[in-house]
């Protein structure tokens, strides 16, 4: 069976470019931009624990990452307006 996946929505606040560069970078390849400095991606929990902990290495003193599960159940209660859609459900490959 398939590890369940959810929504995840990654935010940090890094006051360095370069660092902040690279964060954007790490987090472009698995999840969709949604804000400056805020990323959606439907994960695993596993996936999603394994690409926080990448992140980490970018945060230096003073700057904060946070990542926050979003049930299946609450997505109805979410809402966006304009820039991208939450992301679907599926699989995905990005080269």
């Amino acid at each position: 069976m398939a590890e369940d996946r959810r929504l995840w929505v990654f935010a940090y606040d890094i006051g360095d470019d370069v660092r902040r560069r690279r964060m954007a970078a790490l987090l472009q390849r698995r999840a969709v931009r949604v804000q400056y400095s805020v990323f959606e991606a439907r994960l695993s929990e596993k996936a999603a624990r394994a690409l926080a902990r990448r992140a980490r290495r970018w945060l230096g003193p003073g700057d904060s990452l946070r990542v926050y599960a979003v049930p299946e159940a609450a997505l109805e209660e979410c809402l966006a307006f304009g820039g991208a859609p939450l992301p679907a459900d599926g699989d995905y490959l990005l080269f």
